[in-house]
């Protein structure tokens, strides 16, 4: 089985659960569709995952969430920083909200993460 090429524009995905973990730790910014984790790290472009709990609802759900997440990740490809990992966790409003709407949201979120220059609380651990 042969990997499928990279999208143009998109980030990397994050795939291992050891990658979740880490951007965990790092700076959040919460908006009502959706939270988004950054956590920085050696070299390399931007790489993002995507999660949804079950929580949310059923798996055409969570699946119609995600789907949505990853086309609003590609409209804002150009405000993720390289050397920088992020995870996206979706909520239910993801679903209802007008998808402009939400793009613009994802921009603010990257934007407020991004302006903090101290660093955070969590990486004192």
């Amino acid at each position: 089985m042969t990997a499928l090429p990279e999208k143009p524009g998109a980030p990397r995905r994050l795939k291992k659960r050891s990658e979740f973990l880490r951007a965990a730790r790092g700076n959040r910014a919460g908006r009502s569709a959706f939270s988004l984790q950054a956590v920085s790290r050696g070299a390399g472009g931007p790489r993002i995952g995507y999660t949804v709990t079950k929580m949310t609802g059923n798996s055409p759900e969570r699946n119609r969430i995600r789907r949505r997440l990853r086309e609003a990740a590609r409209a804002c490809a150009d405000r993720f920083e390289p050397r920088h990992d992020y995870v996206l966790i979706g909520r239910r409003e993801a679903l209802s909200q007008p998808f402009g709407k939400l793009v613009g949201e994802l921009a603010s979120a990257i934007q407020k993460i991004h302006a903090s220059t101290a660093k955070s609380p969590r990486d004192n651990k």
